[in-house]
This record gives C-alpha cells, structure tokens and sequence, in this order.
C-alpha cells in the first residue's frame, strides 16, 4: 500500500474553480470587516523557527479584533496560561500567521492571513481595554490575503444546531481534567472518563 501522504493530489482531486480563487483578496472589504466586527471568537495559527505549529483560540465581546484599515489588524493578548506559544512564533519565528473567524449562528468562516509583530506600546494597549483592563500585548496583523470559507464544515459538524449541543455533564471540568493528567500516578484518562459516567448513570 503506498503511503498516503505520498498520493497524487492531483490525480485524487479536480482543479478549483476559477472563482474559488478569485475569492482571495489581498486586503479587508466591507464584508470581511462586517464579519470581524460580529466574530467573539477566532483561531491563530503561527508557525516556530523548527517549523513546529501552534494554533490557539481567542476570544472577547463581538469586535475584539480591532480593524485598523484594510490592511491591518490588531489582536489583543489577554492573561492566559503564559505559554506563550503564538507570542514567541510571531516574534521568533516566521511572523506568518492565519486567522479563522467565526460568527454564532452563522455557517460561513473568515480566513485572514499575513504576517505578525508582537507590541507592548502603552497607547496601543490603552486602546484596546476590554473588561476594564488592558491586553498584556497586541498582536499587530499585516493583512495579506482574505477569503471565505463556505458553510459546509459547519453544517456538517451541526456545530451551531441547539440539538448537537453536548451537555457539560458530558466532560470533567478543565481544572478536573488538568489534575487528572499532572497527578502522579494517575488512571489512563479513559479508566477515569469510564469511572465517571458509570457515576452518572
């Protein structure tokens, strides 16, 4: 058996419409800054200098990526885990990243990409105060390429459907979790997702 990630793509797939790749504009449009300024969630993707790649959600009230001209963007970095992953990508590796937006309720997604710096500049951060305080940083975006995605990933997964919502029941908490996995001595995380629902039952 040949190793699939060998295969002839284009044998295995037909080329793309001419209006497929038409779709790709090399700076913000009315559309894309609507969809932005309705998206409360996004995610980044940011490549290392070993060629490792990251990928983080990011999150804030509806518009909390701030549009600065068609060719600009600016992300807020709130606390989080101090990873810092995407951070030291963007000012250690590449500097490429791709942004997916997405908007509640509807099906479509916004891909943005380019390359990033990383600022700590006062009057940027001040700028940016939502939940009545500053981001740590801001991520500056220079907007290369922006395209949608139709809707069909989305209403495969029924992401948004209220029948295809999984209770929370359905998974420990993330404090419950992160226990679970940095205890010593801990259960395989299936021997402890088993003990649980049979808890439930």
């Amino acid at each position: 058996m040949s190793n699939p990630a060998n295969a002839d793509l284009a044998a295995i797939y037909p080329k793309p419409q001419e209006r497929v790749i038409a779709k790709v504009r090399p700076a913000l449009d009315a559309h894309s800054r609507r969809f932005i300024s309705l998206s409360p969630f996004c995610v980044m993707a940011t490549s290392g200098t070993d060629g490792s790649v990251d990928a983080s959600p990011r999150g804030g009230h509806p518009g909390f990526v701030h549009i600065d001209g068609d060719h600009r963007l600016l992300l807020p970095d709130r606390p989080g885990n101090n990873r810092l992953d995407s951070l030291r990508n963007v000012s250690e590796g590449s500097g490429q990243v791709q942004l997916i937006f997405f908007v509640p309720g509807l099906n479509e997604t916004l891909r943005v990409g380019g390359t990033a710096s990383v600022s700590a500049d006062p009057d940027l951060l001040a700028k940016l105060e939502e939940f009545g305080k500053p981001p740590r940083s801001v991520v500056s975006i220079d907007v290369q390429e922006v395209y949608f995605h139709c809707g069909k990933a989305i209403m495969r997964s029924k992401l948004w459907a209220q029948d295809a919502q999984v209770p929370r029941s359905a998974m420990p908490s993330i404090s419950e979790i992160i226990h679970d996995q940095t205890s010593l001595g801990a259960p395989e995380p299936q021997e402890i997702t088993d003990a649980r629902w049979r808890e439930q039952l």
